[in-house]
């Protein structure tokens, strides 16, 4: 799991909204697309929370491409994720959690479970590259 330390935040640390984002697929957590969310929702007096899974933790620290980690791993995170945030909010704040593509996708997979009060997805990708007839919208 991301340490809390390891993670970035935008806006005020006493609001009470916090939006958790994961990055897409390709592009860490401090990519411009996501840097421009971020920064649009703080100005809005949002919480903001920015993550990376492991494969792109891994990425930045050897500096290597490596493809995203498998769906249980990645669920695994973003329920991590959560109770982090959740542990280290100093009020008990609403929780949205959300993300580019994947992340937006993989967190639409554990929201319901997660007890979350909101779901924001930065484009979704209803099917796998180049696989139109192979939907990921069964869960929604």
């Amino acid at each position: 799991m991301p340490a809390i330390e390891e993670m970035l935040f935008d806006g005020p640390k006493k609001s009470a909204r916090v939006v958790i984002l994961a990055h897409g697929a390709g592009a860490p957590m401090d990519s411009p697309f996501m840097a421009a969310f971020a920064d649009g929702l703080a100005a809005a007096g949002h919480r903001v929370a920015r993550f990376e899974f492991p494969y792109m933790q891994r990425r930045r620290q050897e500096g290597t491409k490596r493809p995203p980690d498998r769906a249980p791993v990645l669920e695994t995170t973003w329920r991590e994720v959560i109770d982090g945030v959740r542990g280290a909010s100093p009020t008990k704040a609403k929780i949205a959690i959300g993300g580019k593509s994947m992340g937006g996708r993989i967190a639409s997979m554990v929201a319901d479970d997660a007890g979350v009060d909101g779901l924001v997805c930065l484009g979704y990708p209803f099917h796998p590259p180049g696989r139109p007839e192979k939907t990921r919208t069964e869960h929604l």
